[in-house]
């Protein structure tokens, strides 16, 4: 075989090669076709979940990084469902002095659209937070900007993928995979599903390496209050640095008929308006 025969020949081997990868990379981070029916009936169910009109906790969140002792913070957050699938939260930090004040406003439309917008004592305004910043950290912390937004069933493509038990518990793996790329700052997510509380125990992000998780959430304790099942006690880990942000709750209220007024710029802006809805 000639020099130039030869050299084709291997260029044609690495293009199919590539090829091969590529098309096995496509499988791996499930195309529409890879979803099956069982999967989104899951995620429909852990969606639906019931977890009552609205909620208001105290909740300590811990940041934690090797040879560093815990720096706690206490804050107080709300949720409200709308009837018509709309889903609006605000988070208030109230200690310590450093980032006492700040607070976060999330508003979901049910047609999975997203407004945030955050308060910062020091500059004493509200300030838009780009819907392109879903990867940008709050306050921080291992929670980015998209986890802490209502994400519908419809926005990604579901495949049961697997059984397997967490803690002595028997759960579904769910993978779920943005059916849009630019609609996560992830390649995909795999969820532990227990399906006694349609909770998921663990949840592992993919980010950049579709093999390789990026972060980690744990469920550490969960229990029934008011009759609804409530993760009382989890982590959310940086697999890559180590950094975890423990979220525990100290105290959670369900059904208190939270009024619209409440999620607004202007509650957001004026502590003082939220401050009488306090648990």
């Amino acid at each position: 075989m000639t020099a130039p025969k030869a050299q084709g020949r291997r260029e044609f081997i690495e293009a199919a090669s590539r090829m091969c990868a590529l098309s096995a990379l496509g499988l791996l981070l499930g195309r529409p076709a890879w979803a099956d029916d069982a999967g989104l009936a899951l995620a429909r169910k852990v969606y639906d979940r019931a977890d009552g009109q609205d909620a208001s906790s105290v909740v300590t969140m811990a940041l934690t990084e090797e040879g560093r002792s815990p720096r706690e913070r206490s804050m107080v957050l709300y949720r409200r469902n709308g009837a018509e699938g709309e889903v609006s939260t605000l988070i208030r930090f109230t200690a310590p002095a450093d980032i006492e004040g700040t607070g976060l406003l999330t508003l979901d439309a049910a047609d999975g659209d997203s407004r945030q917008s955050i308060y910062l004592p020091a500059l004493q305004r509200v300030r838009r937070v780009d819907s392109k910043r879903k990867g940008g950290r709050f306050v921080n912390s291992d929670y980015y900007f998209e986890d802490l937004r209502d994400r519908k069933p419809a926005m990604d493509v579901h495949r049961i993928v697997g059984r397997e038990s967490i803690d002595g518990v028997a759960c579904e793996v769910l993978e779920s995979v943005p059916v849009e790329a630019g609609n996560s700052v992830y390649l995909r997510r795999v969820s532990w599903i227990d399906p006694a509380s349609l909770l998921p125990l663990r949840i592992d992000f993919y980010e950049k390496d579709p093999a390789q998780p990026a972060k980690r959430l744990t469920v550490s304790a969960r229990e029934q209050i008011q009759g609804y099942w409530t993760v009382t006690d989890s982590t959310m880990m940086d697999l890559r640095s180590g950094h975890r942000t423990r979220l525990k709750v100290e105290r959670i209220v369900y059904d208190r008929s939270l009024p619209e007024r409440l999620f607004s710029s202007r509650a957001l802006e004026q502590e003082r308006m939220e401050k009488e809805f306090r648990p």
